[in-house]
């Protein structure tokens, strides 16, 4: 076995491991793992980006539209402090990192050098981290780090999907050791957990006697690549199926049976249908508030008396928010088609398009769809964000890739904007991060070269996170970007509106402090001076064309600016469900 350094390690493994990206910033608490890179780079592609949150959100994109695990290495302190959000982010949505971070020479812990936190405990920044991912490691000697490596990827990989966080002193990154480098194969789990075949077969009981199935399908069901088991379960019971934000595109949306989203940001069509079903099954998704109408029963599920069956790869979420028929632990791919055998089993495939409840679907989705058209098809300037978006999917391809910021542009994008596939609607959905989706597109992009990829932002949430256009363009990724412009963070100012009164929008509004006029940056200019190709686009037929401009640039990102409807009640989309924003009670005694 020959000698490695800590950074040869780290390199080695992860060249066996397969990974093509290491995402990070130098520093001088990376200097070592970083210099064993410099000796790889024929094989480890380095992704220098502008902010250390940005790369933790890259790694995340990147593992959404791909499934495989990206490498983030940071410097001592400040580098590591700077994922928190990043990292929290992924974890919330179960989705796999793997962060690297210098630390404190072993000799000197405690002793406050550059960028240590002693203070309370010795170079003690992964007590920060313990909350926010699967699993944190010290490495205090090299001999550790095989271990400590290959645990970090079966981790954050197996079971419910997570980030990892493992902090190697700078002196173990540079003193060497005999060792073997782990084969990454033989050092994970294989096959799908699949649940118990006694429960499977009382789901599969209880979904044949009923009449107004409903599935509800989350990220897990992306997750475990289940989407082909979901359409095969929903055509032959006859049901419909909604979706999680995590879950969109798990069911084409042009499939009859699709009949969209719950939840306050859903759609009244999935709410009337969830709230009035006789069995529920819920595949790989957590019950959040905006999923459930902040648990008020009746407006998105009415559990009890709907029977509720809940698959799920953690079982700390099957009983966590309804009670549960049957709850069945499992990957949710192995399951669905164990229900799928099960029903065979018992039952004839339903001739779906004959049943009063598929006529009933239909009726209620037309319903949606035309409360949704007089935004979609209004013909204001500026633009309504539901009208922009209309004439987006018209110039996107079937398969294309839309990453959604926070905001009103998450929310409209779920709501309003038609996916077809698994891994196609990109979005941060538990934390609603923003900031999140300019750098999170660059990963989507790297791991689908091939695919249109096109993120829709606020210009609030652009604006957190634009200095990584500068990443954009030094690697000449071309993503294109569209900027909705309406000069604040509207969906708060609008949330004020819609629930403490229209005189109560405060502190959401961009406006210059002597005139009062709104206010933001030349996006144009800011684009140009980091060398992305620019556009604004202001009216509806103006949208194609410069989307289709855009995407045919190979080399170069684009940034298209478009001004949207600043004016309450234009400015927003609509509201399907319900959710829990409390009334300052001094408001509740005005009236």
């Amino acid at each position: 076995m020959p000698d490695y350094t800590g950074g040869e390690i780290i390199a080695e493994y992860l060249i066996k491991e397969g990974v093509p990206y290491v995402v990070g910033i130098p520093g001088h608490g990376n200097l070592a793992m970083v210099d064993a890179f410099k000796d790889r780079e024929d094989s480890l592609k380095i992704i220098q980006v502008r902010h250390e949150q940005a790369a933790v959100h890259l790694a995340d994109g990147y593992y959404r539209a791909s499934g495989r695990p990206l490498f983030c290495f940071t410097s001592i302190g400040p580098g590591a402090y700077n994922t928190v959000v990043g990292i929290a982010t992924a974890f919330v949505d179960s989705s796999a990192v793997v962060v690297a971070s210098g630390e404190a020479h072993t000799y000197m812990f405690g002793r406050g050098v550059l960028q240590e936190n002693e203070r309370k405990y010795w170079a003690d920044t992964l007590s920060v981290m313990r909350p926010i991912t699967k699993r944190v490691w010290r490495v205090t000697r090299v001999d550790q780090l095989p271990f400590v490596i290959h645990q970090a990827f079966r981790i954050s990989t197996t079971g419910r999907p997570g980030p990892v966080h493992i902090f190697i002193p700078m002196d173990v990154q540079a003193d060497s050791v005999n060792v073997e480098i782990p084969e990454p194969t033989k050092h994970r789990s294989a096959g799908r957990v699949r649940g118990d075949p006694l429960l499977v077969k009382r789901a599969a009981e209880i979904l044949a006697g009923a009449e107004r199935h409903v599935i509800l399908a989350g990220g897990g069901v992306i997750a475990s690549n289940a989407s082909r088991e979901l359409v095969e379960l929903a055509e032959y019971l006859g049901a419909a199926v909604i979706t999680t934000m995590m879950g969109k595109g798990a069911i084409p949306e042009d499939h009859p049976l699709c009949a969209f989203y719950a939840g306050s940001k859903g759609s009244s069509c999935g709410n009337k249908l969830a709230s009035n079903a006789d069995v529920l099954l819920a595949v790989g998704c957590r019950f959040a508030d905006e999923t459930t109408s902040s648990y008020k029963h009746g407006v998105s599920f009415s559990i009890p008396p709907t029977k509720l069956i809940h698959v799920d790869i953690d079982p700390n979420e099957i009983g966590k928010n309804y009670p549960t028929e049957v709850g069945i632990v499992g990957d949710a791919k192995a399951v669905l088609q164990q229900i799928i055998e099960a029903l065979k089993a018992m039952m004839n495939k339903r001739k779906y398009e004959d049943l009063p409840y598929f006529r009933k679907i239909q009726e209620l989705k037309r319903e949606w769809k035309k409360i949704l058209e007089p935004l979609q098809k209004s013909d204001k300037i500026p633009m309504t964000t539901s009208r922009f978006l209309f004439e987006l999917r018209k110039a996107l391809n079937r398969d294309a890739i839309v990453v959604g910021a926070a905001g009103h542009a998450q929310a409209q994008l779920f709501q309003e904007f038609p996916v077809y596939g698994p891994r196609t609607h990109i979005s941060s959905g538990g934390m609603s991060t923003m900031g999140w989706a300019v750098p999170a597109a660059l990963g989507v992009k790297l791991a689908k070269p091939d695919k249109q990829v096109v993120a829709v932002c606020g210009d609030g949430d652009f604006q957190m996170t634009c200095q990584e256009l500068a990443t954009a363009v030094q690697y000449e990724i071309p993503v294109v970007y569209c900027v909705l412009n309406n000069y604040g963070w509207l969906s708060i100012r609008d949330l004020q509106l819609d629930v403490y009164g229209v005189n109560r929008g405060f502190a959401t509004e961009f406006r210059k402090k002597s005139t009062g006029e709104l206010y933001n940056p030349d996006f144009l200019k800011l684009a140009e001076a980091f060398g992305c190709n620019a556009k604004r686009v202001e009216k509806p037929d103006e949208v194609m064309p410069a989307v289709k401009e855009a995407l045919a640039l190979t080399d170069q990102p684009t940034v298209i600016e478009v001004p949207t409807q600043y004016e309450y009640p234009w400015s927003e989309g609509k509201t399907a469900g319900w959710w829990d924003v409390p009334i300052p009670t001094y408001l509740k005694k005005k009236g």
